[in-house]
């Protein structure tokens, strides 16, 4: 498969006209048709559905663009990997939880590039299951991790920051005016909760007898969007505390507190890229010297 004819399908399908996409591409419409006609045969199946002035995609073309465009990162990064230089140049990717301690990734990416000014960072931000499945994939370099995690597989240092749970509620509501928030407080309140599943047992274990009662209103991967909902007064989040600031929203502790360990991890057993070796080794001198 060619690697043009992927890049000339992602942007037909980001333009969803064949003329607008031929024209960015420099390519007559019948030839770009033409391609786009090639992939589908290649394929065995329809990735767009045509109308007189507009192309959209099929359910099998939606699950191909996302395909087609790991395919395409992944060999971008493969062309900047082989193409090392005496200077330590290139793109480290790495997946972030929103966790206290990506502080101190911040910290670490920031020191590496006074160092080394033509390495460049690529953030993607995601839960648990997201990185993990990033890693394996080899979208990812490395991914700052939540605990509890199985990391059998991988090699890591470990953030020093704890990473502390608690539940952002509504200025309005009873909750604002707790000091902490304890095991059958939600009981009959909307809770907006994240989606991991390791997390979701830890907070289960927390709450006891009473995790059965709590209503689940929804469930979140980024806690922006979650924050959004419970801006209109309609149920609390359980969140991670975070130097975030969300109007009309207030932070209030889980007691007994609920503190979780986080990781900065990368396959192991594992050839990296030449920067991502160098990177690897300096996270853990630095953890070393501060240990």
């Amino acid at each position: 498969m060619d690697v043009r004819v992927l890049n000339y399908f992602l942007m037909t399908a980001r333009e969803e006209n064949v003329t607008r996409a031929a024209a960015l591409l420099h390519l007559t419409q019948p030839t770009l048709s033409r391609q786009l006609k090639g992939l589908e045969e290649e394929l065995g199946v329809e990735l767009f559905r045509r109308s007189n002035h507009s192309i959209y995609l099929t359910r099998e073309g939606l699950l191909f663009r996302q395909r087609a465009q790991d395919m395409v990162n992944m060999l971008e990064r493969a062309r900047e990997e082989l193409q090392q230089t005496e200077e330590l140049a290139g793109t480290i990717a790495i997946g972030c939880s929103e966790l206290q301690s990506m502080e101190e990734v911040a910290d670490l990416i920031d020191r590496f590039q006074q160092a080394h000014p033509k390495v460049k960072f690529a953030l993607h931000s995601g839960n648990n299951e997201d990185i993990k499945g990033w890693i394996e994939q080899g979208s990812i370099d490395l991914g700052l991790l939540i605990e509890p995690v199985e990391i059998g597989k991988y090699d890591f240092v470990r953030m020093t920051a704890k990473e502390e749970w608690g539940v952002l509620a509504h200025e309005d509501s009873k909750f604002a005016s707790y000091e902490a928030i304890r095991p059958g407080d939600l009981v009959g309140t909307p809770v907006i909760t994240i989606l991991d599943k390791v997390v979701q047992n830890e907070l289960a274990n927390w709450s006891g007898e009473y995790a059965a009662k709590m209503g689940n209103k929804a469930r979140y991967n980024l806690v922006y969007n979650a924050a959004m909902l419970a801006q209109r007064n309609h149920g609390v989040v359980i969140c991670l505390k975070l130097n975030q600031h969300f109007d009309h929203l207030v932070y209030v502790p889980l007691v007994p507190k609920l503190t979780l360990n986080s990781v900065l991890a990368w396959r192991g057993q594992q050839p990296h890229s030449q920067v991502t070796a160098a990177f690897i080794r300096f996270v853990r001198e630095e953890k070393m010297q501060k240990n």
